[in-house]
């Protein structure tokens, strides 16, 4: 359940609860524009913004090269496909739902998401290349990605709200106190002594106040906690809307489908039909569809992002020549 904590909104207070929308547009056409005409376009509108807000999903993680599935799943999880098989084991996100006989198993398998996703990568290029992008303006990054990259890539973290959790934080199975805990170090030692795709039992983590299971810091029900930093991030969210709503502010949209579009690419289309003054730019591979009401003020790329965001970045670079 998402929190009811007060945001500070546009003409009254609001709550991260009502800046999702769930209405989606009745006019999606893919732009017919020349790819390099719309790089163009785009870097213009970053270029002559006062304020970005970079909303982020999964498809930004995968150009990246952060995928859940082929080669890099089954390179990194074969010990898993061999122990467990089935229909679970086809990529990290449908091995997260397989029913693990014991928390020894279970943390063995997260324990590995965790060193796979958020301690090996380390700052990717791509990440970093976006915050070129926005970081000689004033800009803010809502994302449900849970890998940590925003962070890694230099981004301030009071610039950002990662509202569906980390990769690098557990917390009490059942959310009997809202606070989350650091697990780097623990998973570190878990991938050393995992054995037959278990840890030891001394090292299953129990809850410090009820003392029952642990689970992963994710958004998956309705126990996941939001926590001080969580409500924080919420809080520096809000305002940030407050002070960007009647400036020329771009939505760089980067990466979200259709998957869990009530989010980031529902609200943002809620936020282009109220404010005149703000302009959306989309990149992503296969749904780059955007608003035809929007006109001039809408770009929608479809093109694997780690070539858009490059050709992008020297579209800006020379805007200044």
């Amino acid at each position: 359940m998402v929190a009811q904590h007060i945001l500070y909104g546009r003409k009254k207070p609001t709550t991260f609860q009502t800046f999702l929308c769930g209405t989606p547009a009745r006019d999606y056409v893919f732009q017919q524009t020349p790819y390099m005409e719309q790089i163009k376009q785009a870097a213009k509108l970053l270029k002559e913004a006062d304020y970005i807000l970079i909303g982020a999903g999964a498809g930004l993680s995968a150009a990246a090269g952060l995928t859940m599935g082929g080669a890099r799943f089954t390179e990194n999880f074969k010990e898993f496909i061999d122990k467990y098989g089935g229909p679970y084991m086809k990529d990290m996100y449908s091995a997260g739902f397989y029913p693990f006989p014991t928390e020894e198993a279970k943390w063995g398998y997260w324990s590995k998401c965790g060193m796979v996703n958020r301690i090996l990568p380390g700052a990717l290029p791509l990440y970093e290349k976006v915050y070129r992008l926005a970081e000689g303006k004033k800009h803010f990054v809502l994302t449900t990605n849970v890998d940590h990259q925003f962070f890694l890539a230099g981004f301030d973290e009071a610039k950002v709200f990662a509202t569906q959790g980390d990769y690098g934080l557990i917390q009490c199975q059942r959310g009997c106190h809202p606070k989350t805990y650091d697990a780097l170090k623990l998973f570190g030692q878990m991938d050393q002594a995992r054995e037959d795709c278990q840890v030891p039992s001394h090292m299953v983590p129990k809850c410090p106040v009820c003392a029952g299971p642990m689970e992963m810091n994710l958004r998956s029900d309705q126990y996941f906690v939001e926590d001080e930093a969580w409500h924080e991030a919420e809080r520096r969210f809000g305002e940030f809307l407050r002070e960007c709503e009647d400036k020329k502010t771009v939505l760089l949209e980067l990466g979200v489908g259709f998957n869990t579009p009530t989010i980031i690419r529902f609200p943002f289309e809620k936020l282009m039909r109220e404010h005149g003054d703000m302009s959306l730019i989309r990149l992503n591979l296969d749904e780059a569809v955007v608003p035809e009401e929007f006109g001039e003020r809408v770009v929608g790329i479809n093109e694997d992002m780690a070539v858009s965001i490059e050709d992008l970045l020297k579209a800006f670079d020379l805007c200044d020549r």
